[in-house]
Protein backbone atom coordinates (compact mmCIF):
# COMPACT_ATOMS: atom_id res chain seq x y z
CA UNK A 1 0.00 0.00 0.00
CA UNK A 2 2.37 1.98 0.70
CA UNK A 3 4.88 1.63 -2.01
CA UNK A 4 1.19 2.00 -4.54
CA UNK A 5 0.63 5.81 -2.83
CA UNK A 6 4.36 6.88 -3.66
CA UNK A 7 4.05 6.59 -7.23
CA UNK A 8 1.85 9.01 -8.54
CA UNK A 9 3.69 11.90 -6.71
CA UNK A 10 7.20 9.83 -7.47
CA UNK A 11 6.74 9.42 -11.42
CA UNK A 12 3.34 11.19 -12.02
CA UNK A 13 1.42 8.14 -13.27
CA UNK A 14 -2.06 7.92 -12.50
CA UNK A 15 -3.40 5.98 -9.12
CA UNK A 16 -4.84 3.43 -10.56
CA UNK A 17 -1.58 2.56 -12.56
CA UNK A 18 -0.19 0.79 -8.88
CA UNK A 19 -3.06 -0.26 -7.18
CA UNK A 20 -2.83 -1.76 -3.51
CA UNK A 21 -4.84 -3.50 -1.75
CA UNK A 22 -5.13 -5.47 2.01
CA UNK A 23 -7.72 -7.92 3.62
CA UNK A 24 -9.97 -6.14 5.78
CA UNK A 25 -9.77 -2.68 3.47
CA UNK A 26 -8.24 0.16 4.14
CA UNK A 27 -9.87 0.30 7.81
CA UNK A 28 -7.21 -2.48 8.59
CA UNK A 29 -3.95 0.06 7.52
CA UNK A 30 -5.23 1.67 11.01
CA UNK A 31 -7.38 -0.74 12.90
CA UNK A 32 -7.09 -4.87 13.47
CA UNK A 33 -9.41 -6.66 11.23
CA UNK A 34 -9.05 -10.17 12.84
CA UNK A 35 -9.94 -13.02 10.54
CA UNK A 36 -10.07 -10.51 7.16
CA UNK A 37 -7.16 -12.58 6.04
CA UNK A 38 -8.77 -15.80 6.13
CA UNK A 39 -11.54 -14.95 3.28
CA UNK A 40 -10.76 -16.71 -0.23
CA UNK A 41 -13.05 -15.29 -2.15
CA UNK A 42 -12.85 -11.58 -0.40
CA UNK A 43 -9.32 -11.44 -2.33
CA UNK A 44 -11.09 -12.21 -5.77
CA UNK A 45 -14.17 -9.63 -5.02
CA UNK A 46 -11.45 -6.88 -4.43
CA UNK A 47 -9.64 -7.26 -8.00
CA UNK A 48 -13.66 -7.23 -9.47
CA UNK A 49 -14.15 -4.11 -7.22
CA UNK A 50 -10.55 -2.63 -9.24
CA UNK A 51 -11.44 -3.87 -12.83
CA UNK A 52 -8.18 -6.13 -12.43
CA UNK A 53 -8.04 -7.77 -15.97
CA UNK A 54 -5.55 -10.43 -18.31
CA UNK A 55 -3.16 -7.57 -18.92
CA UNK A 56 -2.70 -6.81 -15.26
CA UNK A 57 -0.04 -8.60 -12.97
CA UNK A 58 -1.01 -9.18 -9.72
CA UNK A 59 1.88 -9.54 -7.11
CA UNK A 60 0.54 -11.36 -3.98
CA UNK A 61 2.76 -10.68 -0.59
CA UNK A 62 2.50 -12.48 2.46
CA UNK A 63 5.15 -13.75 5.18
CA UNK A 64 3.58 -17.39 5.39
CA UNK A 65 2.37 -17.68 1.42
CA UNK A 66 -0.71 -19.38 2.67
CA UNK A 67 -2.83 -16.38 3.51
CA UNK A 68 -6.03 -17.29 2.28
CA UNK A 69 -6.85 -14.08 0.97
CA UNK A 70 -4.30 -13.19 -1.24
CA UNK A 71 -4.47 -17.31 -2.80
CA UNK A 72 -7.84 -16.14 -3.51
CA UNK A 73 -6.57 -13.20 -5.56
CA UNK A 74 -3.70 -15.49 -7.06
CA UNK A 75 -6.40 -18.07 -8.58
CA UNK A 76 -8.68 -15.75 -9.70
CA UNK A 77 -5.88 -14.05 -11.71
CA UNK A 78 -4.66 -16.71 -12.76
CA UNK A 79 -7.85 -17.70 -14.34
CA UNK A 80 -7.72 -14.70 -16.23
CA UNK A 81 -4.68 -15.05 -17.38
CA UNK A 82 -2.75 -11.97 -16.17
CA UNK A 83 0.65 -12.64 -14.76
CA UNK A 84 1.10 -13.73 -11.40
CA UNK A 85 3.74 -13.14 -9.07
CA UNK A 86 4.47 -14.17 -5.11
CA UNK A 87 6.47 -12.48 -2.41
CA UNK A 88 6.65 -15.09 0.50
CA UNK A 89 9.39 -15.51 3.68
CA UNK A 90 8.72 -19.48 3.38
CA UNK A 91 10.54 -21.33 0.53
CA UNK A 92 8.05 -23.36 -2.15
CA UNK A 93 4.75 -21.91 -0.74
CA UNK A 94 1.39 -22.08 -1.52
CA UNK A 95 1.63 -19.06 -3.04
CA UNK A 96 4.67 -20.05 -5.35
CA UNK A 97 3.01 -22.88 -6.60
CA UNK A 98 0.23 -20.49 -8.25
CA UNK A 99 2.60 -17.74 -9.34
CA UNK A 100 4.51 -17.46 -12.31
CA UNK A 101 7.21 -15.72 -10.46
CA UNK A 102 7.83 -16.55 -7.12
CA UNK A 103 10.01 -14.46 -4.83
CA UNK A 104 11.25 -15.96 -1.77
CA UNK A 105 12.46 -13.31 1.06
CA UNK A 106 13.72 -16.13 3.70
CA UNK A 107 14.74 -13.91 6.26
CA UNK A 108 15.22 -16.76 9.09
CA UNK A 109 13.34 -16.59 12.54
CA UNK A 110 12.02 -13.15 13.91
CA UNK A 111 12.99 -11.64 16.79
CA UNK A 112 9.43 -11.91 18.31
CA UNK A 113 8.77 -15.68 16.84
CA UNK A 114 5.86 -15.03 14.41
CA UNK A 115 5.91 -11.39 14.46
CA UNK A 116 5.68 -10.82 10.52
CA UNK A 117 5.81 -7.67 10.20
CA UNK A 118 9.75 -7.01 11.66
CA UNK A 119 12.24 -9.01 9.17
CA UNK A 120 9.40 -10.24 6.69
CA UNK A 121 7.34 -6.66 6.41
CA UNK A 122 11.04 -5.20 5.95
CA UNK A 123 12.45 -7.49 3.59
CA UNK A 124 9.01 -7.23 0.97
CA UNK A 125 8.74 -3.66 1.19
CA UNK A 126 12.39 -3.57 0.08
CA UNK A 127 11.25 -6.35 -3.00
CA UNK A 128 8.28 -4.19 -3.58
CA UNK A 129 10.23 -1.21 -3.87
CA UNK A 130 12.77 -2.92 -6.95
CA UNK A 131 9.67 -4.03 -8.94
CA UNK A 132 8.09 -0.60 -8.95
CA UNK A 133 11.45 0.76 -8.94
CA UNK A 134 12.09 -1.09 -12.29
CA UNK A 135 8.91 -0.85 -13.52
CA UNK A 136 9.27 2.60 -13.94
CA UNK A 137 12.54 3.12 -15.43
CA UNK A 138 11.25 0.29 -18.24
CA UNK A 139 8.55 2.79 -19.28
CA UNK A 140 10.68 5.76 -19.38
CA UNK A 141 9.36 7.57 -15.79
CA UNK A 142 13.21 8.13 -15.44
CA UNK A 143 16.36 9.61 -16.94
CA UNK A 144 19.58 8.73 -15.69
CA UNK A 145 18.80 8.43 -11.96
CA UNK A 146 16.53 11.20 -12.00
CA UNK A 147 12.99 10.96 -11.46
CA UNK A 148 11.61 13.54 -14.56
CA UNK A 149 8.10 12.88 -13.80
CA UNK A 150 7.93 14.00 -10.07
CA UNK A 151 4.77 15.93 -9.37
CA UNK A 152 5.86 19.40 -8.17
CA UNK A 153 2.71 20.03 -5.86
CA UNK A 154 4.51 21.32 -3.09
CA UNK A 155 7.40 23.27 -2.38
CA UNK A 156 9.63 20.50 -1.28
CA UNK A 157 8.98 19.07 -4.39
CA UNK A 158 9.49 22.12 -6.45
CA UNK A 159 12.56 22.74 -5.11
CA UNK A 160 13.56 19.29 -6.32
CA UNK A 161 12.17 19.96 -9.77
CA UNK A 162 14.52 22.57 -10.12
CA UNK A 163 17.65 20.37 -8.56
CA UNK A 164 17.06 17.61 -11.32
CA UNK A 165 16.44 20.28 -14.30
CA UNK A 166 20.00 21.04 -13.27
CA UNK A 167 21.87 18.29 -12.64
CA UNK A 168 19.86 16.62 -16.05
CA UNK A 169 20.93 19.60 -18.30
CA UNK A 170 24.34 20.79 -15.97
CA UNK A 171 22.63 24.10 -16.33
CA UNK A 172 22.26 27.58 -14.11
CA UNK A 173 19.54 27.19 -11.76
CA UNK A 174 17.69 30.65 -13.38
CA UNK A 175 17.81 28.45 -16.53
CA UNK A 176 15.91 25.86 -14.55
CA UNK A 177 13.91 27.91 -13.03
CA UNK A 178 12.70 29.55 -16.14
CA UNK A 179 12.77 26.62 -18.19
CA UNK A 180 10.37 25.05 -15.41
CA UNK A 181 7.42 27.99 -15.84
CA UNK A 182 7.52 27.87 -19.30
CA UNK A 183 6.95 23.97 -18.79
CA UNK A 184 4.26 24.27 -16.02
CA UNK A 185 6.67 22.72 -13.49
CA UNK A 186 7.03 19.85 -15.88
CA UNK A 187 10.67 18.49 -15.16
CA UNK A 188 11.01 15.71 -18.07
CA UNK A 189 9.63 18.71 -20.76
CA UNK A 190 12.18 21.20 -19.20
CA UNK A 191 14.82 18.92 -19.70
CA UNK A 192 13.95 17.95 -23.34
CA UNK A 193 13.74 22.04 -24.01
CA UNK A 194 16.94 23.03 -22.86
CA UNK A 195 19.39 19.91 -24.19
CA UNK A 196 16.88 19.81 -27.29
CA UNK A 197 17.21 23.55 -27.54
CA UNK A 198 13.36 23.66 -28.21
CA UNK A 199 10.33 25.65 -27.57
CA UNK A 200 8.04 23.90 -25.79
CA UNK A 201 5.53 23.08 -28.43
CA UNK A 202 8.38 21.20 -30.15
CA UNK A 203 9.99 19.40 -26.86
CA UNK A 204 6.21 18.36 -26.40
CA UNK A 205 5.85 16.71 -29.65
CA UNK A 206 9.06 14.63 -29.84
CA UNK A 207 8.69 13.55 -26.09
CA UNK A 208 5.00 11.79 -27.61
CA UNK A 209 6.56 10.81 -30.38
CA UNK A 210 8.58 8.75 -28.42
CA UNK A 211 5.99 7.85 -26.05
CA UNK A 212 7.45 10.03 -23.05
CA UNK A 213 11.18 8.75 -22.96
CA UNK A 214 13.90 11.12 -22.55
CA UNK A 215 17.16 9.51 -23.49
CA UNK A 216 14.92 8.08 -26.93
CA UNK A 217 13.53 11.39 -27.99
CA UNK A 218 16.79 13.25 -27.08
CA UNK A 219 18.77 11.01 -29.77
Amino acid sequence: MLDASECPPTYGVKPEMVVGLIAGGERALRFPIEGAEDNREQGKVDLQAVNFSEKDVLVGIAASGRTPYVLGAMEYAKQLGATTVSIASNPNSAMAQIADIAIETVVGPEVLTGSSRMKSGTAQKLVLNMLTTASMILIGKCYQNLMVDVQATNEKLKARAIRIVMQATECEREVAEDTLKLAENNAKLAIMMILGNLDKQKAEDLLSQNQGRLQKALK
